[in-house]
């Protein structure tokens, strides 16, 4: 191996390694861990310790790609049918934010000191939110489907699209060829169009043969949604678009199939490694002489526009309507600098726009805001809490009601065969919604054919239960004879009366010991024991009197602490 390719894996090595323990570090002291990706690449940086730079071919790439996998995985979990209903009020945050922000920091800058073509570039730079962190931490949160979340990711939306517009602009490395920026920003647009129109095509007639067909093998599922993603990233690097954008319109095509959920949480691991990769090489990219030149301007610039931000951001969600508590937690989401503020920057320095000094300042702010913006995205509730009587008194009379697209109080049934499928219609007499959780593919045409609700996946995977929102479940019935799994339904079932099968008396007391309403021994019992329970059931789909756990055996008839049944 020659080496230089020994010294790119070395680095690669490092940075893997170091992330790994100031990671560990982060969750023993219950610190967010993107905050230690970022401190990562400071430490062994150009600006701590020097061991690695931002030339490294390998670290750039993979960087590169864990953007492009976190947008790709955004993509899937937020479709259109998920913003619709809010669109018009998002488009309207989005261009007032872009319009109030640039305003504001041109202003900033001027009083800063800057010349105003320095302060034109820095207000384009710093108009976008950190699409990464808001991303990440609202997915870690469970979050990404409540209002604020859908109304956050609906402004990323139209971010991204007038990044790629502004990226095409300083492209074209002059502005005094009106002409030619014309025609980039048309051709922007034109092949948006086409690469959008494509994947929708392929998502009604290439992407559910091609799922359907490779879903009886999760490692073929893989492979096909990892090629998916690398035919869209790659169709962006090749007609010069943001790679993300790409990436975002790969996961969208795949959103309304029902296998995404299990293509999801398959990719998400890999996804993880590449975007702590990201989260390093930020500061990788930095150098210590250019973040120094402009570092007092930087220190006031940050707060100054984390401050003025606030309230124009704020402003906007109240003037849309939204409630107090969507408007503030919306806000304090996409106030801080983004990492693509360092990328239309250096592109500017390129093009001879600006001097490196003014990258280095854009690079010290992203450097100040990301991690700072980490925890009061974390913690928005419990500031929200603190701040919500002075907010409450200008609430509107009327703001506006968003319904999520989840289940509520409905049954939840992991695993379809016979006795499931024979029992479908008396738990559809009990409940207003069921929701069979699967893996296998012959068994989810079988669900489609009786066009039943479905989700995809294994249900060992929390995405999976999270989907099903096993949590605010009336009924969870299990006919896997798993313990892990089934200790892990009980778990999350929340009020939910849980009914479970059990391999021994063992297996049936953990499952007991962890809160299971009903344990059933034997599998060929199971139709039985579950129309006998349900028989149980109000008209609101509740176990009025239910004993504390039931062991359904094949001897004798059946037993509980209760008493003995016969079946």
């Amino acid at each position: 191996m020659p080496l230089e390719e020994i010294a790119v894996s070395a680095d690669f090595a490092l940075l893997l390694a170091s992330a790994a323990i100031l990671g560990y570090v982060a969750r023993l002291t219950k610190q967010p861990t993107i905050v230690a990706y970022v401190l990562t690449g400071v430490v062994i940086g150009p600006i701590g310790l020097g061991l690695i730079t931002g030339e490294s071919g390998l670290i750039e790439v993979i960087a590169e790609l864990g953007l492009g996998f976190l947008l790709f995985l955004l993509g899937i979990k937020m479709s259109f049918e998920d913003i619709k209903e809010i669109m018009r009020p998002v488009g309207k945050i989005a261009v007032g934010q872009a319009i109030l922000q640039a305003v504001a920091s041109t202003t900033l800058a001027l009083l800063l000191g800057f010349t105003l073509y320095q302060s034109l570039i820095l207000a384009l730079a710093t108009t976008f939110g950190a699409t990464p962190i808001i991303v990440k931490v609202l997915s870690d949160k469970d979050e990404l489907k409540s209002l604020y979340g859908r109304v956050d990711i609906g402004v990323l939306i139209f971010q991204d699209i007038y990044l790629v517009f502004a990226l095409a602009i300083l492209a074209v490395g002059t502005v005094d060829s009106a002409e030619q920026i014309a025609f980039s920003i048309s051709r922007v647009i034109v092949l948006m169009i086409v690469m959008g129109v494509g994947a929708y095509l392929a998502s009604k007639y290439v992407l559910p043969t091609l799922l359907r067909a490779s879903a009886t093998n999760k490692s073929a599922l893989f492979t096909v949604g990892i090629a998916w993603a690398f035919v869209f990233i790659y169709a962006a690097e090749v007609l010069d678009l943001s790679v993300e954008l790409g990436a975002f319109i790969a996961g969208l095509a795949l959103a309304n199939l029902p296998y995404s959920t299990e293509l999801k949480e398959q990719m998400r691991p890999v996804t993880d490694l590449f975007i702590a990769v990201f989260f390093a090489s930020i500061a990788l990219q930095m150098e210590r002489g250019q973040l120094l030149v402009y570092w007092q301007e930087a220190v006031i610039a940050s707060f100054a526009l984390l401050t003025i931000n606030f309230f124009i951001v704020f402003g906007l969600f109240y003037s849309q309507k939204f409630d107090m508590e969507t408007s503030f937690l919306g806000t304090i989401s996409m106030l801080q600098v983004s990492e693509f503020s360092i990328v239309l920057g250096a592109l500017a320095v390129n093009e001879g726009f600006v001097a490196e000094a003014i990258l280095g300042f854009l690079s010290l702010m992203a450097l100040i805001t990301m991690p700072i913006s980490t925890y009061y995205v974390i913690y928005n509730r419990e500031i929200y809490e603190r701040v919500r009587p002075y907010l409450e008194r200008f609430e509107h009379d009327d703001p506006i009601e968003f319904d999520p697209l989840t289940y509520e109080n409905h049954a939840v049934i992991v695993g379809y065969d016979g006795v499931t499928g024979r029992l479908t219609e008396t738990l559809e007499n009990r409940f207003e919604d069921v929701v069979f959780v699967e893996d296998q593919r012959e068994r989810i045409e079988t669900l489609r054919r009786k066009d039943l609700e479905f989700i995809f996946g294994d249900s060992r995977h929390g995405e999976i239960r999270k989907d099903a929102n096993v949590r605010e479940a009336a009924l969870v019935l299990s006919t896997l004879d798993r313990t892990d799994i089934n200790r892990r339904l009980i778990e999350d079932a929340g009020n939910a009366d849980v009914i479970v099968l059990a391999n021994d008396e063992a297996d049936a007391n953990e499952l007991e010991q962890t809160g299971a309403s009903h344990v059933i021994r034997e599998q060929q019992l199971l139709e039985d024991a579950v129309s006998t329970i349900l028989a149980g059931v109000d008209d609101e789909g509740t176990i009025g009197e239910k004993n504390d756990v039931i062991r359904w055996k094949n001897e004798a008839g059946t037993r509980s602490r209760e008493g003995d049944f016969d079946v």
